[in-house]
């Protein structure tokens, strides 16, 4: 199953320069990095991220992180999948931009995403 990280420019960038990145400031501030399964990436985009086109959605196949990942209960009582430990650009599966138009984010399409 796929999970997804939304990244402004920057932090991309520094993923890619590094090979490595405790996440966005929120991320290292939880002490974990969060993500979002397609079915709440579109919400949580729209809730942290609202008019930015700076974007990239990432992709991370859940099953390859191990035991590193956990369930947790978050918004709306939903589990959302939560990286314990760094990421690592081996970790990416495919990364694009996630673009607004007309105030929303554009989704890739025919992915499961809400």
């Amino acid at each position: 199953m796929l999970i997804y990280k939304i990244f402004r420019a920057p932090e991309w960038a520094a993923l890619r320069k590094n090979g490595t990145t405790p996440g966005a400031p929120i991320d290292v501030a939880d002490g974990y990095v969060h993500f979002s399964t397609a079915a709440q990436a579109s919400e949580t985009a729209a809730k942290h991220f609202a008019g930015q086109d700076d974007l990239f959605l990432i992709a991370v196949e859940a099953d390859s992180l191990g035991d590193a990942l956990k369930w947790e209960v978050s918004r709306d009582d939903a589990l959302f999948p939560h990286l314990y430990r760094e990421m690592r650009l081996e970790d990416v599966h495919w990364a694009q931009p996630l673009p607004v138009v007309d105030g929303t984010h554009q989704f890739p399409a025919g992915a499961g995403f809400a």
